[in-house]
C-alpha cells in the first residue's frame, strides 16, 4: 500500500499508465523506472526541507507532463511491440518453411493422381508466403536494432512499413493456409484421419492464434491515436 506522501506520484503514474498500449513487461518496466527516479527527486527535495507534498509536486514537474513523456515512451513501446512480432515471425516461419512438407511425407495418397495445377500453386504459394515472411521478420529485427541505436525518423517510418507487412503476411498466409488445408480434405478423405496432418493442423492453429496477438499489440502500439496519447 502507497504511503499517503506517494499519492501524487501513484496519480501521475497511474495517468500515464492509462494512455500507454504495448508489451506489458517493456511498459511495467518504463513505469517502474519512472516511480524510482520520482522517489529519488522527492527524496532530494525532502532532504533540502522542502515539505512532502511540495516535494512531490516538485518532482512531477521536473519529471515532465503526460503531452511531453508519452509520445517518446509510446514510440519505444511500438518497437517493443514490433521486436516481439518480428521474433515470433521467425520462430514461427522458420519452422513452417523447414517442416510445411512433413504432414504430406508417407501418406497414402502421395503416390497417388497429381491434384490440379491450381492447388499446386496454392502449395507453393504458401511456401513462399512463410519464405517472406521469415525474410520480413529478419528486416524487423534489423530495424529494431538499428532504431536502438539512433531515433532517425526514417527508421520509424521503416518500422512502420515492416510491421504492416507483417501483419498483411500473416493475414494472407491464414487465408492461403486455411484454404490449402480444406481443399486438401475435399480431395482426399484420408487426410482427416492422418496423425502429421492433425498434428500440423493444430500447430498451425497455435502459431496462427500467437501471432494473431502479437500483430494486435503492435497494431495497438504503433497506431494509438496521437490526441489520446499526448493530451
Amino acid at each position: 500500500m502507497p504511503r499517503c506522501e506517494d499519492v501524487l506520484i501513484d496519480e501521475h503514474l497511474r495517468e500515464l499508465a492509462a494512455r500507454l498500449q504495448g508489451p506489458a513487461r517493456l511498459k511495467s518496466d518504463l513505469l517502474t523506472e519512472a516511480r524510482h527516479g520520482l522517489l529519488d527527486a522527492v527524496e532530494a527535495y525532502r532532504e533540502r526541507g522542502v515539505p512532502p507534498t511540495e516535494a512531490q509536486r516538485r518532482a512531477v514537474v521536473e519529471f515532465g507532463s503526460p503531452s511531453q513523456l508519452l509520445p517518446s515512451w509510446q514510440a519505444e513501446l511500438a518497437v517493443g511491440a514490433l521486436r516481439g512480432l518480428s521474433l515470433r515471425m521467425l520462430a514461427i516461419a522458420g519452422v513452417g518453411v523447414v517442416a510445411g512438407d512433413l504432414t504430406w511425407q508417407g501418406s497414402s495418397w502421395s503416390g497417388g493422381p497429381r491434384p490440379p495445377a491450381v492447388y499446386l500453386l496454392l502449395s507453393t504459394s504458401v511456401e513462399w508466403i512463410w519464405m517472406g515472411s521469415l525474410l520480413l521478420a529478419v528486416a524487423g529485427l534489423l530495424v529494431v536494432a538499428a532504431s536502438a541505436r539512433s531515433p532517425r525518423p526514417s527508421l520509424a517510418v521503416a518500422q512502420r512499413a515492416v510491421g504492416i507487412a507483417l501483419t498483411g503476411m500473416l493475414g494472407l498466409g491464414m487465408l492461403t493456409g486455411c484454404a490449402l488445408f480444406t481443399w486438401s480434405l475435399d480431395l482426399w478423405d484420408a487426410a482427416l484421419r492422418w496423425p502429421p496432418m492433425i498434428i500440423g493442423a493444430v500447430l498451425a492453429g497455435g502459431a496462427y492464434f500467437s501471432l494473431t496477438r502479437a500483430a494486435r499489440g503492435w497494431l495497438l502500439a504503433s497506431h494509438r491515436p496521437l490526441s489520446r496519447v499526448a493530451r
